[in-house]
């Protein structure tokens, strides 16, 4: 991980102490017995907004045509990117299903602890986007998508949606231009959104004879209330980045110039972060909306944790030694 130890000399008003780590808890102490409450306590101000150098590019390695796939070692982050810019990065099934893939690599691989999902942009040649939605001249009259790259047309946008909720690490969406239709409710779904001052958000589903009636309607309305949810979906209006900010759609806004550096903080806070902390939170938070399969995944995490315990640990020798486990005589928590 990237941490800048230079920053941390106090020139930020944190208080910190010269040669701690910006990781540390003690990074921004004030040693003033009499220092007042400040916000700055966190140290979030300490970490380099250098932005993040990927060092490892695996894009043509994979056979990738829709998408980009790098990896930054010392900052343990994974950019899966759009790579459509002739159709403002609409998807088709062969963009979806190269997302499925590499997003499943990302989550297997131990050195990548957190996900952005992005868009390749270069506002001089096209219109920055991050995602317009499913590509329409796809759109098959027999439901769903169909670019032949399957054998019936599917959705298979919506495994997506569920691959992103159940992925342990975060997932950050950094949007610049629009984000709209299929491509808003991706941003949606995922952890945590990060947008430039030219974004645009909006759905346009009605308009188009289409509509998102799982998490595009369910979580958008636990995002920004009923009201505001029907109205995005009834009226089909676009919004800027200071709107969707205003309104809890997103988590924060930088000029398109500082938006890298800024989305690197927020990456190298959560990498020196406890992943499976993490993990358990991002479990928890989803369980309401996913029902079962929701309170399942969370379960599970709880129980990897308990196969650490020394309890969970004599059961298992209990069982190989052919022996009655004496779980009272292990050191755990009375419950």
């Amino acid at each position: 991980m990237v941490i800048n130890k230079k920053n941390c000399g106090g020139q930020h008003g944190t208080g910190s102490r010269k040669g701690i780590d910006a990781a540390s808890m003690s990074a921004a102490r004030n040693p003033s017995k009499t220092a007042p409450p400040t916000k700055h306590r966190d140290g979030f101000d300490l970490i380099s907004p250098d932005p993040i150098s990927y060092d490892t590019d695996l894009t043509t390695e994979l056979g990738l045509l829709d998408v980009t796939y790098k990896i930054s070692m010392a900052d343990m982050c994974a950019r899966i990117a759009f790579n459509r810019p002739e159709v403002l990065h609409s998807f088709r099934p062969a963009t979806i299903n190269e997302i499925r893939r590499v997003l499943e690599l990302a989550t297997d691989d131990v050195r990548v602890a957190v996900v952005i999902l992005t868009s390749e942009i270069n506002a001089e040649i096209r219109t920055p986007a991050f995602c317009a939605g499913g590509d329409q001249t796809v759109r098959s009259s027999d439901g769903g998508y169909y670019d032949g790259t399957e054998a019936v047309p599917r959705l298979r946008v919506l495994d997506l949606q569920i691959q992103m909720r159940r992925c342990p690490k975060p997932i950050v969406a950094v949007v610049r231009g629009y984000a709209v239709g299929g491509g808003h409710i991706l941003h949606m779904v995922a952890d945590l959104t990060l947008a430039s001052s030219d974004s645009i958000f909006g759905q346009t589903g009605p308009r188009m004879g289409s509509f998102d009636a799982g998490y595009g309607s369910v979580h958008m309305a636990r995002l920004v209330g009923q009201k505001r949810a029907r109205e995005m979906w009834f009226l089909c209006r676009f919004y800027d980045a200071q709107e969707a900010l205003d309104m809890g759609l997103i988590n924060a806004v930088y000029d398109p110039s500082d938006l890298d550096g800024g989305v690197a903080r927020w990456i190298r806070r959560m990498v020196s972060n406890s992943p499976t902390a993490i993990a358990c939170t991002k479990a928890a938070l989803n369980a309401d909306e996913d029902g079962a399969a929701g309170i399942a995944l969370m379960g599970g995490h709880m129980t990897r944790l308990f196969y650490m315990s020394e309890e969970g640990k004599e059961g298992r020798e209990s069982y190989l030694e052919g022996r009655a486990p004496e779980f009272r005589k292990v050191p755990q928590s009375r419950l």
